[in-house]
């Protein structure tokens, strides 16, 4: 069976925009960010981008370029060994988790979405009166598994449609539309009295934040950086697998951060100075993934032409949801047509029949799905990406320079040995570190012993995954 490709360059750069953006942006940054410690929080996470997200990309655009297949072929193939390509497979399990617990919410965005939309004519929607009963009604239970059923096939029908005409023609409509509401709802923030003090929330650096809460603020930093640039599931390498030799992986790596990071900044803009405007706290809305929803329903209750402005918030919300859900759908999808030569049509049926049942367990069980949309997700994008890059480094070695560089120009090269070094060696250590403070190893043995044991634990893999032609 022939190999899809993308039919132009600016639709694989939008397809992993709308990859990365989706509701690790909108819905998660915004509220991560009020929970740890505002602009300290986002000091940090734009950091990790830069010096985390940017080389893990490159890792896997590499992987996924070299070998032209999903996860599980392309790291069985390139290694040679079967072993590999179990390490591959966990990617398909991350890709099924994710969406299991991303259509949930994503049911609950459509249903807002419709219930704003109708109430333009009818009159206000009905989580005005009560944002909290609203959402506490709606959010687990026969009405979310609904919900949830209906955005799941919204996105098979895209991912049905294949790479070009699916998922490229897809993400060119989607991501545009959500840039310019976004840009749109800022500049119509701005004008909301005390929109400066949700500025300030946001945007005014206090050094004394940061230094007293660093390794509180470092992990979901990171877990919001790896959930956003769509990093440690295997899409990056789906997707990169339908690429050409001619294209420049660190340009393009470098525009998906951008763009990425700039929806998630826009998003903030939106966010907070609405909040503030109707004199809500946004560390005081709550916690949980209700919280934003809870805080932005009640202000927007209390706006004029709220109806009308939350119904072009919501719209902004379903379309990136979607423009990432279809990426997850993907892997398990490219999964099946690789390795086993299905079609994708039945690939399609086949996992969405499965994540329609494994959705609906997170949506009638709500600790169900907080330990998926938490606990597990962190653990297996942390986990993945780690692995992902100690094959760049120890498995591909030279190989991964050599496809780094292809199409690269001389930036490229300049960059490829430090680069391999940094992934091989420096972010596992870094990724290691950080999911052991995610189990708060560090608060109970302390900074040193935490750093002593991921040096260990990374020497380990480092030793027996090694190849004796690899350059680190």
């Amino acid at each position: 069976m022939a190999r899809e490709t993308w039919a132009t360059r600016l639709g694989f750069i939008l397809a992993a925009v709308g990859s990365a953006v989706g509701l690790g942006n909108i819905w998660r940054f915004p509220w991560q960010t009020a929970e740890n410690g505002g602009s300290a929080f986002l000091v940090v996470y734009l950091g990790i981008v830069l010096l985390v997200g940017v080389p893990g990309l490159l890792g896997e655009f590499v992987i996924g370029r070299r070998a032209k297949k999903s996860p599980v072929g392309a790291l069985r193939d390139l290694s040679g060994s079967k072993k590999w390509g179990v390490v591959g497979a966990f990617s398909v399990i991350t890709g099924i988790s994710l969406l299991s617990f991303y259509s949930v919410v994503g049911g609950w965005i459509l249903r807002y979405l419709l219930e704003s939309g109708v109430s333009v004519v009818a009159g206000n929607p009905a989580y005005f009166a009560n944002p909290g009963q609203y959402f506490g009604g709606v959010s687990a239970g026969a009405d979310a598994a609904l919900y949830h059923l209906l955005f799941l096939g919204l996105t098979a029908l895209i991912v049905f449609g294949g790479v070009r005409k699916g998922i490229e023609l897809g993400t060119k409509v989607m991501m545009p539309a959500v840039l310019v509401l976004l840009v749109g709802l800022a500049a119509w923030a701005a004008t909301q009295p005390n929109a400066a003090a949700g500025y300030a929330f946001f945007l005014r650096f206090d050094p004394s934040v940061l230094s007293e809460n660093f390794f509180a603020i470092l992990g979901p930093a990171a877990g919001q950086a790896l959930f956003t640039l769509s990093l440690g599931a295997g899409t990056m390498i789906t997707y990169a697998s339908y690429l050409d030799e001619d294209r420049s992986l660190p340009f393009d790596g470098s525009a998906i951060a951008v763009l990425n990071t700039s929806v998630g900044v826009i998003t903030g803009l939106v966010v907070f100075p609405l909040l503030f405007s109707q004199g809500i706290n946004p560390t005081e809305t709550g916690t949980g993934p209700g919280a934003l929803f809870v805080g932005l329903a009640g202000a927007f209750s209390q706006l004029p032409a709220g109806t009308l402005i939350a119904t072009a918030f919501f719209a902004v919300v379903t379309l990136a949801a979607l423009s990432s859900s279809i990426s997850m759908l993907e892997i398990p999808v490219a999964f099946l047509v690789d390795e086993y030569d299905i079609s994708r049509k039945q690939a399609v049926l086949g996992m969405t029949g499965l994540v329609a049942v494994t959705g609906t367990v997170c949506a009638f069980n709500p600790s169900i799905f907080g330990f998926v949309a938490g606990t597990l997700v962190n653990v297996l994008l942390t986990a993945g990406l780690a692995a992902f890059l100690l094959f760049v480094g120890w498995v591909m070695g030279r190989e991964a320079v050599d496809e780094l560089t292809a199409g690269g120009g001389p930036v490229a090269k300049a960059l490829a040995t430090p680069w391999l070094f940094g992934a091989g060696v420096v972010l596992p250590l870094f990724l290691v570190f950080t999911l052991l403070t995610h189990f708060g190893v560090d608060a109970s043995l302390g900074f040193w012993p935490t750093v002593g044991i991921s040096v260990l634990a990374s020497a380990i893999a480092f030793v027996g995954l090694r190849r004796p032609d690899s350059v680190v």
